[in-house]
């Protein structure tokens, strides 16, 4: 391997994939925002969390699962069908408020 300059037709091409590299905003976008650090930032999920904004299809659904499960499990005694519920009817709890929130404007 050479340690000298490239040949031209080589830096041209080089120049090239540079140019189209630099018009690509989405790229630049996440290389300017990439952070060296695997752990998750608490503000930017607290903030992620207050700005969910649910649907009233996903608020019904997510009702609908929780009182099939709820029922399940008061059938059944499953522990299984008891914890799905348990660690669904939380999940349903705050999109039901989030969506009320946005209702009432507040």
């Amino acid at each position: 391997m050479s340690i000298g300059r490239l040949p031209d037709h080589e830096q041209r091409i080089l120049d090239e994939m540079e140019r189209v590299l630099r018009r690509d905003r989405r790229l630049d976008r996440r290389m300017r925002t990439l952070r060296p650090s695997r752990r998750p930032d608490p503000a930017r999920v607290l903030a992620r969390l207050a700005s969910y904004r649910p649907r009233v299809l996903t608020v019904a659904v997510l009702f609908a699962v929780s009182t099939g499960l709820m029922v399940a499990g008061m059938v059944t005694s499953q522990p299984a069908v008891i914890w799905a519920f348990a660690a669904l009817w939380p999940l349903t709890l705050f999109a039901g408020f989030r969506l009320m929130c946005r209702w009432c404007g507040g």
